[in-house]
C-alpha cells in the first residue's frame, strides 16, 4: 500500500509540468518595422539551443563555435545556418538530437538576415 501512495503522489507530480511549445515560446509580437538584432533577439535564441556543441570549443562534432556575434553572423552568411535550422530532414535538424527550433524563433533569424545582421 505504502508503494502505491508513493507512486501516485510521484506520478501527480510528474502530471503537474505543462512544456508545450507555446509555453516554452515568447510569444510577444515584433512592433511593426521593428529591426532585429543579434543582442536583442538573435542570441538568447542561440545561447538557449546552440552553445551546448557549438560553444567555445565547439563540442560533440560541431564544425564552428556560435559563441559570438561575429561567429553567427559568419555562419548565416557562409555556412548556411539558416539553412540548417530550417531543414526537415531528420539527419540534418538542428539542434542535433533534439527537436527543429519553433518556427517563430527561426523566422527571427531569417528576419535578422532581411535586416542586414545588425549586431
Amino acid at each position: 500500500m505504502k508503494k502505491l501512495a508513493v507512486f501516485l503522489v510521484f506520478s501527480s507530480l510528474l502530471n503537474c509540468t505543462n512544456t508545450s511549445e507555446e509555453d516554452l515560446i515568447d510569444q510577444t509580437p515584433l512592433e511593426q518595422g521593428e529591426i532585429i538584432t543579434y543582442t536583442v533577439h538573435v542570441k538568447p535564441i542561440i545561447d538557449a539551443n546552440c552553445l551546448n556543441c557549438h560553444g567555445t570549443p565547439p563540442t560533440n562534432g560541431a564544425p564552428i563555435s556560435l559563441a559570438t556575434y561575429n561567429q553567427v553572423k559568419q555562419a548565416v552568411e557562409n555556412n548556411n545556418l539558416i539553412g540548417r535550422i530550417s531543414s526537415q530532414d531528420p539527419g540534418f535538424l538542428m539542434p542535433l538530437g533534439g527537436q527543429r527550433l519553433p518556427q517563430n524563433l527561426i523566422d527571427l533569424i531569417i528576419q535578422w538576415d532581411n535586416d542586414g545582421l545588425q549586431e
